[in-house]
């Protein structure tokens, strides 16, 4: 028995030696070649992409909101959305835990993507099965609008369907579902039974249809086009 606690501790010890090494590779050195790789293939001028940190391709934006930051928040509520948390020491060991052991955690924190050289402004998710493992989630960045008129949020739904490795980079992250669209008619779906939108059209071609790969190596389908509402104030 003894013997066994040692070799337990031993193996456990290494894990945790390995772990500094496996971190530097997999959140700085392959990050870094993937994005020199991307460079000239993937710029912010690609059309209706975000991107990570590390400039890797993100997810495809495919909603917009006309209204105030107030406005958009209230209505994210009312149609059952819980704006993510603010990434901090402290949330991030909430959320590990959260998953770890499928604790609930309706605001648990997001990762940061940019619109640009922007992050978002504003984040918001619904859990499913009981954990941020799983969740539709959607990012947006805030477009500067005349003085006195109301704002224009673009951003970017998807649904989180579990928790593994990036294909390119070995980082720990969701992987979204492919059926994007999905999650773009499921969002407005939500605010129009919260009768939270004034008008809706859809904008066909914004981006171009067909599937692509974001940086997680997670393939995705859309047809291109992006849903507009504007918001009740």
């Amino acid at each position: 028995m003894t013997r066994g606690f040692r070799v337990l501790g031993r193996s456990v010890a290494a894990s945790l030696a390995l772990l500094p090494a496996y971190a530097a590779f997999a959140y700085v050195v392959v990050p870094a070649a993937w994005s020199h790789h991307q460079k000239k293939a993937l710029t912010a001028d690609s059309p209706g992409l975000t991107y990570t940190a590390e400039r890797l391709p993100a997810d495809p934006l495919n909603v917009a909101f006309v209204g105030t930051r107030e406005d958009l928040r209230d209505a994210l509520r009312a149609a059952g959305w819980w704006e993510a948390d603010p990434i901090t020491f402290r949330s991030g060991l909430r959320d590990a835990a959260s998953v770890l052991f499928a604790r609930p955690y309706l605001s648990a924190p997001m990762s940061t993507h940019f619109l640009g050289d922007r992050p978002q402004d504003l984040a918001f998710e619904q859990i499913v099965g009981g954990s941020p493992r799983r969740r539709h989630h959607v990012r947006f960045w805030r477009v500067a609008a005349a003085s006195g008129e109301p704002s224009l949020w673009i951003g970017a739904a998807t649904y989180d369907r579990g928790i593994g490795f990036s294909r390119y980079t070995g980082e720990v992250m969701h992987h979204i579902a492919p059926k994007i669209d999905a999650e773009r008619e499921k969002l407005f779906s939500d605010l129009a039974r919260a009768q939270r939108l004034a008008s809706v059209e859809l904008l066909a071609g914004y981006r171009p249809r067909g599937s692509g790969v974001n940086g997680g190596g997670d393939v995705y389908e859309t047809d291109g086009a992006m849903r507009i509402g504007r918001l009740k104030n």
